[in-house]
C-alpha cells in the first residue's frame, strides 16, 4: 500500500509534471508521511481488559509512562503512578482520570535514586495492595552529567537499573500472588553498545554520559534475563523493550547544541509518546504475550539481541549478585 502510494506520486504526478509546485509538494508530503510511518513502529491492537487488576508504572507523570497509564486506565485497571514529584504526579493522576474516565488512579511517591524511598514505596504498596498484576519499570534518566544517587551510585546505573532491581525484588512475592502477572522493563537499543564494567560500575574513571547510559540499558536486559530464569514455573513473566526514539523529556541532559540539532528533526523521525508506549502496553496486556518471558521487543515484535554480553548467562548471574550486594538484598 505504501509503495503503491509512492509510485502514484512519483510516477503519475511528479514525472508527468516535474516543474509543478504541486508535484514537489506532493512528493515532500508523501515523503514525510512515509518517514513517520517508518519511525512510528508497531501498535498494540489488543482489546484486553484490566478489570480487577492493579498496575504500577514508574515515571508515569510524563511521556511514555503517562500514555501507558492512560491506556491501562482505559482498560479499567487500577493504576498506580509511581513518580518522584508529588506535584507532577498528582497532576498526572487528574489528567489520566480525565482522559480515561476511570477514577481508580492514584499517585504514590517514589524516588528511584534513593534506596530508602524505594523501600518506603514498596512497604506502602505491600500494605495497601492485595495483588500486583503488572509492573512497568519505565522511569529513567539519559546521558546526564556525572552525578551520584543518595546512596553514592552513578546516577544512570542507580536509577535505571539498581532502583528498579530493588523495587521489583521487594514487590515480587506480591506479584506472584496474582493469577497471572507481567513485569515490563524499559531498556533501549542503546544496550547494543553497552558493556558491564564490573571493575568500574560507577564509572568514576573516565566518565562518559553515553557509556553510562548504554551500560544501564544493558543492565536492564540482563536483569530481565536473570529474572525470567528465576520466574520459571511461576505465573509471572518478564520482558524488556526498546520503545524507540520518542519525543519526551529524556534528552534534557544533552548539551545545548546537540539537543537543538536533535529537536530540529525530532518531529519527523521520533515517535509520539503514545507510539513509544505501544510495545510496553503490548507486553503488559496482549494475549500474544501470555507465557512469553525473557524476550526483548521493539515495535511490538521480538528482536534479536546482538550484543554478546546481553545473552551471556554468566554475566547476567554476576550482575544479579553484585546488584543484590549493592542494594542490600540476599541472593
Amino acid at each position: 500500500m505504501l509503495s503503491e502510494l509512492w509510485n502514484v506520486v512519483v510516477g503519475d504526478i511528479f514525472l508527468t509534471y516535474p516543474y509543478s509546485i504541486f508535484s514537489w509538494t506532493a512528493v515532500a508530503g508523501v515523503s514525510l508521511y512515509l518517514i513517520k510511518k517508518y519511525f512510528g513502529g508497531g501498535v498494540c491492537y489488543s482489546k484486553a481488559r484490566l478489570d480487577g487488576k492493579t498496575a504500577i508504572i514508574t515515571g508515569a507523570n510524563t511521556g511514555i509512562g503517562l500514555e501507558t497509564a492512560v491506556d491501562f486506565a482505559q482498560r479499567n485497571g487500577r493504576v498506580i503512578l509511581a513518580c518522584r514529584s508529588k506535584d507532577k504526579g498528582e497532576a498526572a493522576v487528574e489528567l489520566v482520570k480525565k482522559r480515561s474516565r476511570n477514577n481508580d488512579v492514584l499517585f504514590m511517591q517514589l524516588d528511584l535514586s534513593s534506596l530508602e524511598s524505594v523501600r518506603n514505596f514498596s512497604a506502602h504498596v505491600l500494605d495497601s495492595e492485595a495483588h500486583i498484576d503488572i509492573l512497568v519499570n519505565n522511569a529513567g534518566v539519559m546521558a546526564c552529567p556525572y552525578t551520584k544517587t543518595v546512596d553514592g551510585f552513578e546516577m544512570q546505573f542507580g536509577v535505571n537499573h539498581l532502583g528498579h532491581f530493588l523495587l521489583t525484588n521487594l514487590l515480587l512475592d506480591r506479584i506472584k500472588e496474582a493469577p497471572s502477572a507481567r513485569i515490563v522493563n524499559l531498556s533501549s537499543m542503546g544496550h547494543t553498545w553497552g558493556k558491564i564494567n564490573f571493575d568500574n560500575l560507577n564509572l568514576t574513571q573516565n566518565y562518559s554520559p553515553w557509556i553510562a547510559y548504554f551500560q544501564s540499558k544493558l543492565a536492564n536486559v540482563l536483569f530481565t534475563r536473570s529474572l525470567a530464569k528465576r520466574l520459571q514455573g511461576t505465573n509471572v513473566t518478564t520482558n524488556s523493550v526498546h520503545p524507540g526514539g520518542v519525543r519526551t523529556e529524556l534528552g534534557r541532559h544533552m548539551n545545548f547544541l546537540l539537543y537543538s540539532i536533535v529537536m530540529s528533526t525530532v518531529w519527523i523521525t521520533h515517535k509520539s509518546p503514545w507510539q513509544g508506549a505501544q510495545t510496553s502496553i503490548y507486553c503488559a496486556v496482549s494475549e500474544d504475550m501470555e507465557g512469553v518471558s525473557g524476550q526483548y521487543l521493539a515495535d511490538c515484535k521480538f528482536k534479536k539481541l546482538t550484543n554478546p554480553q546481553a545473552t551471556d548467562d554468566a554475566i547476567a548471574k554476576r550482575l544479579w549478585e553484585v546488584s543484590s550486594e549493592m542494594v542490600g538484598l540476599d541472593n
